[in-house]
């Protein structure tokens, strides 16, 4: 059992819990996930690692409240235990050698853009970072990003907070400023990483994207996470899930990505009715 050290409400719909797990503490680094099981009879589910503190031996993860089994979670509160928490899984980000990246960030993948960014300000390479959300209540790690990066650009769709616009359109004004990058890291919506990609081939930007089809084993055997890349299948837990923008097949994955909507509608309809019942 994994005890909840903290909880918190980073916005409406999106939750950071501190997870007491000190060996996956010591041997986390940016890029990676866990698989957590909230409860004995719950299902499995990928969460990229949001910070760690070895120190302490505690792991971060960040959620958004989408389905039956990230509803399950929200649940818990501190001092309660997660039934499984199994890690790290997947490659660490690559950060050698890099001086100057612009990391983009949408939604709540900003709790994965994090990580990196962080890293690679400790490494001391020169970090632009561009978050984009909804709007100004979804706005999420903002004081962390500011710590981490020596440009912030904050993109907000209606223009509630930040600069309106896109986070594209925030790369783009970078680049035609002459800023020069050795890699784009973007993470977010598919769609969202498409047309970072889409923007950066233009101007032959390295980028790499981080990739979250479903998953369930975490170890390549079940082949839920296929992904075609430069025309080959890979698979994000075991070969990502990082992957190179330029080569990821989008369309493909976003297809894919709505294979279980109705299944996925109907858990969180089971488990409202089943949390409801609790609560009673």
């Amino acid at each position: 059992m994994y005890k909840i050290v903290r909880k918190k409400e980073l916005n409406p719909t999106v939750t950071l819990m501190e997870i007491d797990a000190p060996l996956i503490a010591k041997k986390a680094e940016p890029g990676q996930f866990i698989i957590f099981r909230a409860k004995e009879d719950s299902e499995r589910v990928p969460l990229t690692i949001a910070d760690f503190d070895r120190e302490k031996g505690t792991v971060t993860i960040i959620f958004q409240i989408v389905g039956g089994a990230t509803m399950e979670l929200n649940s818990l509160n501190e001092g309660d235990s997660l039934q499984d928490f199994v890690g790290p899984l997947g490659k660490p980000s690559e950060t050698d050698g890099l001086k100057k990246v612009a990391v983009v960030g949408g939604g709540v993948g900003c709790a994965i853009a994090y990580p990196i960014a962080k890293k690679l300000h400790n490494l001391g390479c020169e970090v632009h970072s561009i978050v984009g959300f909804r709007n100004k209540d979804l706005v999420i790690l903002e004081d962390e990003f500011k710590a981490a990066s020596d440009k912030l650009c904050m993109m907000t769709d209606d223009g509630s907070y930040g600069t309106k616009g896109l986070v594209t359109n925030a790369l783009e004004e970078l680049i035609k400023d002459g800023n020069e990058y050795d890699e784009v890291i973007a993470i977010g919506p598919v769609i969202m990483m498409k047309f970072v990609s889409q923007l950066t081939k233009k101007y032959n930007i390295k980028t790499i994207v981080s990739m979250n089809p479903i998953m369930i084993d975490g170890t390549g055997m079940c082949g839920g996470c296929r992904l075609t890349v430069g025309g080959e299948t890979k698979f994000a837990c075991v070969d990502g899930p990082d992957f190179d923008g330029h080569l990821v097949d989008f369309d493909e994955a976003m297809h894919r990505g709505t294979m279980y909507r109705d299944f996925e509608t109907h858990a969180r309809e089971a488990s409202c009715n089943l949390l409801n019942k609790e609560v009673k």
